[in-house]
C-alpha cells in the first residue's frame, strides 16, 4: 500500500508540474482556473484531482501497427537509492538502443526533493519518468521490464502509471546539445 501511495504522490507531483507549465499567464493564454469556463482553445480540466478521477480511456491502444506516445511514471522500490546508483551506468548504457531507434522520446529521474547539487549521490530519487512510443500498455510494460533498473529491483514496474500522451510542445533541455540522428 505504501508503494501505491508513493506512486500516487509521484503522479500528483508530475500533474502539478505539467499544469504549471501548460497553463501559464501570457498575452495569448489566460491563467487557467479549473472551475471557470474559458473561451480560448486551451485544454479544459474539470478537477484539480486528476489522478482520482474516473475516466474513459479512448486511446488505451493504438490502431494495429501504429505507435503512440505514452507518458510513464515508474516509482522506485523503497530504500534502493544505493542500488540505483550502482546500476545507473548500466542503465544509461542500455538506453542507447531505445534512444537510437526513437522508442524513448524523453526521460529522467523523479526526485522527492529538489537537488542541492549536480552530484547524483546527493539526489533523493523517487523513480523515473519517460515518454516513449508503443502500440499498447502491454508493450510499455514489456519495454520497462527489459530495463536493468527493473531487472535489478530498482523500479517497481507493477506500480508504474502510464497514460496515452499528446505533446503540445517540446523544448530542449537547458545546457544540453542534441544532435538529430539521420
Amino acid at each position: 500500500m505504501a508503494s501505491r501511495s508513493r506512486t500516487l504522490q509521484l503522479g500528483q507531483a508530475l500533474h502539478s508540474s505539467l499544469i504549471n507549465r501548460l497553463f501559464f499567464s501570457s498575452s495569448t493564454l489566460t491563467f487557467f482556473n479549473p472551475t471557470t469556463t474559458i473561451t480560448n482553445p486551451a485544454p479544459r480540466i474539470l478537477s484539480n484531482n486528476f489522478f482520482n478521477q474516473r475516466r474513459i480511456r479512448t486511446m488505451a491502444t493504438a490502431a494495429a501497427g501504429k505507435k503512440i506516445e505514452w507518458l510513464v511514471v515508474v516509482p522506485d522500490f523503497e530504500g534502493v537509492g544505493e542500488k540505483r546508483l550502482e546500476v545507473r551506468p548500466d542503465h544509461f548504457a542500455g538506453l542507447g538502443k531505445n534512444v537510437d531507434n526513437g522508442v524513448f522520446q524523453m526521460g529522467g529521474a523523479v526526485l522527492s526533493e529538489p537537488p542541492t547539487s549536480d552530484d547524483p549521490k546527493t539526489f533523493k530519487f523517487a523513480g523515473s519518468t519517460v515518454v516513449l512510443l508503443a502500440e499498447s500498455r502491454e508493450e510499455v510494460i514489456k519495454i520497462l521490464k527489459e530495463d536493468i533498473y527493473a531487472q535489478k529491483g530498482v523500479w517497481d514496474v507493477d506500480n508504474a502509471q502510464m497514460w496515452p500522451f499528446k505533446c503540445a510542445f517540446r523544448f530542449p533541455v537547458p545546457g544540453q546539445q542534441f544532435q538529430q540522428k539521420q
